[in-house]
């Protein structure tokens, strides 16, 4: 195993250790091994030939996995914790020893470009399911690489622009999900994002790469940067990057050797950085002598199956003629209409593009499971490229339609028209698609719809035309099977949304602020991201956070609350109440109605995954983590949890709450500090200073009666800093008094 110290390389040897060999490979120096870094998360992109960062050029086979925008569909950090095994066997196939991912940044705005690889809008949930991913992969001896930290939320002018945010989001929203990854799941390494963090890049930014990261989280490994982040290799290494990809030639090498010997970058700081590879070396040699099963591409292809269906959310199942449409019944005809079925879009387009062992064909599965007995029509019905005559497949597909008992029409988004490297311009579905759906509706009524697609939709005319619909985001290599399985009820769907779908597009948070301008983005909406921010301004959403329904139902009761050390402790009953075996995702709400500090009304904080037989019961307990009731005070720049009664709501969907509960919580003591900038009204409140700033100086009169002036003086006279009261004690009081009092009143001595 390695063993190096940095005491025995010189200068250049340990700049040469922090720069790419070349495109995907770091250098071997002296016996310190080279290392193999590629792209995931939800395959193994290897190229062994040409090099690339954008998906261009050709690599090995793989199995491609739902990404996360399907994986995250199944709330089920289980299953992505088997994905992450699946994919480190794989890896160590192919040589790799750190796949590129997760991906774990908030889906702050549907537009982003990126979104498909990532898991929510949610943190609680984005952390969860990627603590799991990592620990999977790394237990076979893979590294992980956390990304893009941090705040990297469009990718319209992404290498340069700023994401201006303030403390509390950034700690709350952005950064929390990466903070329950690298503390629960110790990744080997971290990625630096492309963008600036409040005006500086996050591959300089020494208060993230190490006073966040570093001190204040515990970790440990090797900070990364994305492929052409870093601006000033010196000025990286300084904030605490370790590894530049890709390769410069050497150019960055010598600028680390030029400066170390001008004194412009200390010795020790370069010297840490090469022992932080040097580690990342040992614990990829000692991954290697990990036993692993070999790979073999048929029981990962059935396994991405498994996993698919497992993400197949069933949006809406209306009845028509008294009776719902899914699953469907293999005796009756069908007409199948639609591209996608038989040209699926199942991954997304960029760096994580992967080259499938092999791709499941909606059609054919759907032919598959319905038997020879069954009539199956196909019928176009639209072109991804704007070719054909619209006109006529619209009416073909109508004919078919008619003809047929059932119409299952597949829609959604085409690679071109979403991908890494640029954003949408808005979230609409294309209109041909959508005439397509009418004319079948008007033909057929008993009509599914199945839709693909990497970042949300608006879906209200869909929702209103069909009375069935099912989301499948993006499945992998085997979407196809997967949704035939849940068409056919095979697989019971159990799968929820974890992105809002919104009524339209002005109704989101980031609206008016996205995706920035002249190198900026605003993030104004501040806490308020997802479904904070339709719940906080009571507006109408297509479909909720949280949403899913299911071929069974399932009832909540008995919510139990009981505090403890680590938070809050919550047990409920859910019974199965129809006649299907299902799994239910119960959600855990928190809401603190009277709180001091702005909140959302209610956040995610907990989940679990129950499956069930029908009529039977389950005791589900989760813990609610004391760290993640706590909001970030600004004011002392820690982590607080606010003492008192909160309210645990029980729910199958953010808008779904099926039972609630109250508890009290002990709150964190924390007595901030009197200074001359705080409010009377912030004095009046700490005990004993009333009587102390009494004896010392006349208060004027805050009488909540004397309304002479029209105006309530007490109220008025809490808001004034008690420093601008010397000039009410005509100069019988001065600044040191003032100070000197407070001083004894913060320690206890007035």
């Amino acid at each position: 195993m390695t063993t190096h110290d940095t005491a025995s390389l010189s200068t250049r040897q340990q700049a040469a250790l922090g720069s790419g060999a070349d495109f995907w490979s770091t250098k071997k120096v002296g016996d310190i091994p080279s290392l193999v870094l590629t792209d995931g998360p939800h395959g193994v992109r290897r190229q062994v030939g040409a090099s690339d960062h954008l998906g261009i050029a050709a690599s090995e086979p793989a199995t491609c996995f739902p990404p996360a925008v399907g994986l995250g569909q199944s709330w089920d950090a289980e299953l992505t914790g088997e994905v992450g095994a699946a994919l480190g066997v794989e890896s160590r196939a192919l040589g790799v020893d750190v796949l590129l991912g997760p991906g774990v940044n908030i889906k702050r705005d549907p537009r982003c470009g990126r979104n498909f690889e990532y898991y929510s809008e949610d943190p609680y949930l984005s952390g969860r399911l990627a603590a799991s991913w990592v620990r999977g992969l790394q237990g076979t001896g893979v590294g992980a690489s956390l990304k893009h930290f941090a705040a990297n939320n469009t990718e319209h002018d992404r290498m340069r622009s700023s994401s201006d945010i303030a403390p509390r989001p950034l700690r709350e929203i952005y950064l929390r999900a990466f903070q329950h990854v690298v503390q629960q799941a110790q990744p080997w390494t971290v990625m630096c994002s492309y963008n600036r963090v409040n005006g500086t890049y996050a591959s300089e930014n020494r208060w993230l790469l190490t006073g966040v990261l570093r001190d204040e989280w515990g970790f440990d490994g090797v900070v990364v940067s994305d492929w052409g982040a870093v601006q000033d290799r010196v000025k990286a290494v300084a904030a605490g990057l370790d590894l530049e990809m890709p390769g410069s030639g050497g150019a960055t090498d010598q600028q680390i050797v030029d400066s170390v010997e001008a004194g412009e970058l200390d010795a020790s700081v370069a010297a840490r950085a090469a022992g932080r590879m040097i580690t990342l070396a040992a614990r990829a040699e000692a991954g290697r002598a990990v036993q692993v099963p070999a790979f073999d591409a048929g029981t990962h292809h059935a396994l991405a199956r498994q996993v698919a269906a497992r993400c197949v959310v069933l949006l809406k199942n209306d009845p028509v003629a008294e009776q719902t449409l899914l699953p469907l019944d293999a005796g009756r005809s069908l007409a199948v209409v639609g591209e996608f079925a038989r040209n699926p879009r199942y991954q997304g387009g960029g760096s994580s593009h992967v080259n499938p062992t092999r791709v499941d064909i909606p059609l054919d599965e759907i032919r598959a499971l319905a038997g020879d007995g069954t009539d199956i029509t196909y019928a176009a019905g639209f072109t991804t490229d704007g070719g054909g005559d619209a006109a006529a497949l619209c009416h073909e597909a109508a004919q078919a339609a008619a003809a047929a008992d059932t119409a299952v029409v597949f829609l959604g988004l085409a690679a071109h028209q979403e991908s890494e490297g640029f954003d949408r311009e808005h979230i609409e579905l294309p209109a041909e698609q959508l005439d397509v759906l009418a004319a079948v509706v008007g033909a057929q009524p008993r009509t599914v719809v199945v839709l693909s697609h990497g970042g949300v939709l608006r879906l209200s005319t869909v929702a209103d035309l069909a009375p069935a619909v099912m989301d499948g985001a993006l499945l992998g290599q085997a979407g196809g099977g997967a949704l035939a399985d849940v068409l056919f009820g095979r697989v019971n769907p159990s799968a929820r949304l974890t992105e809002t779908v919104p009524a339209r597009i002005q109704d989101t948070p980031a609206y008016l602020n996205f995706p920035g301008e002249h190198s900026h983005v605003t993030y104004g909406e501040g806490l308020f991201v997802g479904y904070r921010w339709y719940e906080a301004r009571d507006l109408d959403v297509t479909f909720p956070f949280g949403h899913g329904l299911s071929y069974t139902s399932f009832s909540y009761t008995d919510l139990d609350l009981t505090e403890n050390d680590q938070g809050i402790s919550a047990s409920v009953t859910i019974t199965n109440t129809g006649e299907r075996t299902g799994r239910e995702v119960v959600q855990f709400y928190v809401a603190k109605p009277d709180s001091s500090v702005a909140r959302p009304p209610q956040e995610l904080k907990a989940h679990a995954v129950v499956r069930l037989a029908p009529a039977e019961s389950g005791r589900v307990t989760v813990q609610l983590h004391r760290a993640d009731l706590a909001y970030w005070d600004i004011r002392g720049e820690r982590w607080l949890v606010e003492g008192g009664d909160y309210e645990v709501r029980a729910a199958a969907s953010s808008r779904d709450v099926r039972v609630t509960s109250v508890v009290d919580v002990t709150g964190d003591a924390f007595v901030l500090p009197l200074t001359l900038d705080s409010t009377l009204g912030e004095v009046m409140a700490t005990p004993g200073a009333a009587e102390a700033l009494g004896a010392l100086m006349p208060i004027p009169a805050a009488d909540a009666g004397n309304d002479t002036l029209g105006v309530d003086m007490a109220r008025m006279m809490a808001s004034l800093p008690v420093g601008r009261l010397l000039s009410f004690a005509g100069g019988a009081v001065t600044t040191d008094d003032l100070d000197k009092l407070l001083t004894r009143i913060n320690t206890g001595q007035a």
